[in-house]
């Protein structure tokens, strides 16, 4: 069974940083980060596929959010800088994609990231 967990979050002031971790047991894999704020649906933040060779973002992070990985500890990072108070939502990391960078088989259980204006 596949497990992965998320470390990271917290409250942090506008234009300030978080560094997401996602660790994942078991084998290496596509993995991705989506995120979801209160009232809103699943919105899909980055990706990056199971070497590290590439990677994906949506539009209102690029420039701002950096997604990579370190296989050796299989774990995937999202370093998010400048952030504002619409990035506060809580982030979870997906891994082992069925269509990626979109669509994923496992999934955490989330981390609370809040941006105080």
């Amino acid at each position: 069974q596949v497990q992965l967990d998320e470390s990271g979050g917290g409250l942090v002031q506008a234009g300030g940083s978080l560094r997401l971790s996602c660790a994942a047991s078991g084998r290496t894999f596509a993995m991705g980060w989506f995120r979801q704020a209160p009232g809103k649906e699943r919105e899909f933040v980055a990706a990056i596929t199971y070497d590290g060779g590439f990677t994906y973002y949506a539009d209102s992070v690029k420039g701002r959010i950096t997604i990579s990985r370190d296989n050796a500890k299989n774990t995937v990072f999202l370093q998010m800088n400048s952030l504002k108070p619409e990035d506060a939502a809580v982030y979870f990391c997906a891994g082992e994609a069925t269509r990626w960078p979109y669509e994923y088989k496992y999934w955490g259980q989330g981390t609370q990231v809040t941006v105080s204006s």
